[in-house]
């Protein structure tokens, strides 16, 4: 409380989040989803332009967009932050690259990163309505969009040289980046290349949370148990990050258009934070309690991804056409680390001390379509068509789902009209899409006997069945805006949106040890059937701002994913598995003990909230001064009258920013409201104050320019918890941080 009257009395009046300055400057905003400008968009939408993103350091995709209204992040660490928007996640948002869907395996698992490079781009586009059904399908939470100049659509004039570097405190990390863009011989060339490193993230004294602390029963471990706890060493283990990614592009410009080709690749490293394991029986079988209780002590986890894409994009007359072509991989490692003579010779493999082999998960992916634009003088009109496939691959020691295939043909047209009173936006989409997986159960073989069981454990009948599911799905939109008078207008929107169950949702059957859980999918699951209605009214007089939108999002057959509370339900799930995991010599199966039983389930569900924002702008005489606030709010219900798992909580979000000439500075406070409202199962989270600032010099070098932006994050070291992700009381959010960015521009 101390904290929130001190920065109110800092700040002193309204703010929202630090974009606000791209809407209320005359400054013209242009998305690239409709090539028009942001002020003649109705949809809900968002544009955060690439300074913005480089100004405040190398981040997440989630924690990028986590300041912006309606759209917050379930991280786990800093290398993994995959965006909510309004409730809503996972296969309910899409990312895009350029109007494309990013195929990688994020959706599997918490702990899998959006594969996405944010080093020299245009923007990133927030939408939902009319206008995203013409790019990707099921999308009932909405798209974002990253926009990059990797092939040109239109001639470069001239060089243009960039280099940036910057590093950061609460990590010891750097980052370094270059990009030219050049034609030669009449060809439009482009090159890119980032490098980051960043080490274990720092974190405020007591911030990490263990499961044994909430157990009474486990109190007679003693000091001893707790002096082996890492919260207090300052640092979070395993929340290292490395990335290096490439682009290089190459376009051909003429009075038919233009044709160009990108081929991008990235590579990275980062720890895995958490990794759940059973420890509960390991004392007794090892007779070694401290040593079952930590399994995995002094254990390096850690994953690897390679993203490899080749895109050729051009557009001739009014049909805009694309193929894409991605191979991505994800995988997760073992490594002990030294421990000198404490565990002795290899024995020590003995009780599974690195022994799991890697885990990969691969999605190689192609897709191709076209857009025609059949706009005129009246009104745009465009029409999509799109054919994609993918397979979805897990091998390994710890795979928990068999191979899957999904085909997807989809049509969608969009079109929009201002009848002078009133402009009116439809979208509607078509989309058969046929998945196909299996799902493999085992069997013990009877007639065995003790002896030839331990001898021959890998003799048992395996049972595995194939699936195959053909959906049609048909989604609309529309949106009308009018204005009530020359300062006030008036926005209404009404979507419905069908949405097949992931190969996740479908197949998904064994430990995943990321989220501590024993996941099953159903294979029964219904499409949903989203249907959301907004309304907003929006206010802009002189240098003053407001605007309100009130959403509701009913959804016929929600899935989600909950945590089993029956223990007859959590072993009903652990016979799936082989009775030779309880074996004493084969114990590196026997961390499901300790898993979390979920299962994905479905029923009717509710998502209701609202998003205000107020601001104004005092033009001073050394600058201009913006001050703002804003709030979001999101309410989710079942059926049967349980909360929604891992739901958002309430922010208000205080921002002051002053501009004058070549500087610029930011404070924004967010202030995170306590998570009550809780699925069974779950725990609540305290709420948190995290208070962020930077300041921006732009110098003018001779024609050349240098940016300097030094900032700032939770200044105030908060104790910070993400109510929605799997693992909050292990990972928390990283501490104070410093850091400063350099971007040279020729």
């Amino acid at each position: 409380m101390k904290n929130k009257i001190l920065i109110l009395a800092l700040l002193g009046v309204f703010s929202a989040n630090y974009i606000h300055s791209d809407e209320i400057e005359e400054v013209v905003v242009q998305a690239s989803i409709l090539n028009v400008t942001q002020d003649k968009i109705g949809d809900p939408l968002h544009i955060l332009s690439g300074t913005d993103i480089s100004d405040f350091g190398t981040t997440d995709l989630g924690g990028t967009l986590d300041s912006l209204l309606g759209v917050t992040t379930s991280d786990y660490g800093t290398a993994v932050g995959q965006p909510i928007i309004r409730g809503l996640s996972g296969s309910r948002v899409k990312i895009l690259t350029n109007g494309l869907v990013n195929r990688d395996v994020a959706g599997i698992g918490a702990d899998h990163k959006n594969e996405v490079d944010l080093n020299d781009i245009q923007q990133i586009e927030v939408v939902r309505g009319p206008s995203s059904l013409l790019y990707a399908n099921g999308a009932t939470g909405g798209i974002i969009n990253i926009v990059d100049n990797t092939i040109a659509t239109s001639d470069i004039e001239k060089r243009l040289l960039k280099l940036g570097f910057e590093t950061q405190s609460v990590n010891s990390g750097d980052g370094q980046s270059f990009s030219v863009a050049d034609n030669l011989g009449g060809l439009n060339l482009y090159f890119s290349y980032s490098d980051s490193s960043f080490g274990n993230y720092d974190i405020p004294s007591g911030a990490v949370l263990h499961e044994e602390e909430h157990h009474d029963d486990e109190d007679d471990h003693g000091d001893d148990d707790h002096d082996e706890h890492e919260e207090d060493k300052g640092y979070l283990d395993n929340s290292d990050s490395a990335q290096e990614a490439t682009r290089f592009g190459v376009s051909k410009v003429a009075d038919w258009g233009y044709v160009g080709l990108a081929v991008s690749s990235s590579e990275s490293i980062f720890g895995v934070p958490y990794h759940g394991e059973g420890h509960e029986d390991h004392g007794d079988e090892h007779g070694d309690e401290e040593e079952g209780h930590d399994e995995h002590e002094g254990e390096r986890i850690f994953s690897n991804t390679e993203s490899d894409k080749v895109n050729i994009r051009g557009q001739v007359g009014k049909v805009d056409f694309f193929f894409q072509d991605s191979e991505y991989s994800h995988t997760e490692q073992h490594a002990e680390e030294e421990h000198g003579d404490e565990h002795g010779d290899e024995d020590g493999d003995d009780h599974g001390h690195g022994e799991e082999g890697p885990t990969t998960f691969s999605n190689d992916s192609s897709e191709f379509g076209f857009i025609v634009d059949l706009s005129n003088d009246l009104m745009t009109q465009k029409v999509s068509l799109n054919s994609s496939e993918e397979t979805v691959k897990i091998f390994g020691d710890e795979a928990f789902m068999n191979p899957a295939d999904r085909e997807e043909l989809t049509i969608g047209y969009f079109a929009k009209r201002d009848f002078d009173m009133f402009e009116v936006s439809f979208g509607v989409r078509y989309d058969q899409i046929d998945t196909s997986g299996s799902l493999t159960e085992h069997h013990e073989e009877d007639g065995h006997d003790e002896e030839d069981h331990d001898e021959d454990h890998e003799e048992h009948e395996e049972e595995t069945t194939n699936y195959s599911f053909d959906s049609s799905n048909l989604s609309f939109a529309f949106d009308l805006s009018r204005p009530l008078n020359e300062n006030l207008s008036l926005n209404l929107g009404y979507s419905n949106v069908e949405r097949a169950p992931s190969v996740v949702e479908l197949f998904m059957n064994g430990p995943h040890l990321a989220t501590g859980r024993f996941e099953t999918g159903d294979v029964n699951l219904n499409a949903e059937t989203s249907s959301n209605f907004d309304i907003g009214l929006s206010y802009e007089a002189d240098n003053t701002y407001a605007s309100l939108t009130i959403f509701r999002n009913d959804t016929d057959n929600y899935i989600y994913l909950m945590d089993m509370h029956d223990e007859d339900d959590h072993d009903d799930h652990m016979e799936a598995m082989d009775e030779d995991d309880h074996d004493e010599d084969h114990d590196d199966h026997g961390h499901a003990e300790g898993l979390i039983a979920a299962q994905y389930m479905q029923q009717n569900a509710e998502l209701n909230g609202y998003e205000l924002q107020v601001g104004r702008v005092f033009n001073l005489d050394s600058g201009d001064l913006e001050v703002s606030f804003s709030r979001d709010v999101v309410n989710g219900e079942l059926a049967d009258g349980m909360n929604i798992p891992r739901l958002s909580p309430a922010r208000n979000i205080y921002s002051v920013e002053y501009t004058m000439n070549d500087y610029l500075f930011d404070l924004s406070f967010k202030d995170v409201e306590d998570q009550k409202d809780v699925a069974e199962e779950e725990t609540p989270t305290m709420g948190y104050q995290m208070l962020d600032t930077k300041v921006v010099k732009t110098f003018d070098l001779n024609g050349n320019s240098l940016r300097v932006s030094v900032f700032a994050n939770n200044l105030l070291d908060e104790v910070a918890r993400n109510h929605s992700s799997f693992v909050k009381n292990q990972v928390p959010l990283p501490g104070r941080n410093y850091g400063v960015r350099f971007n040279l521009t020729f």
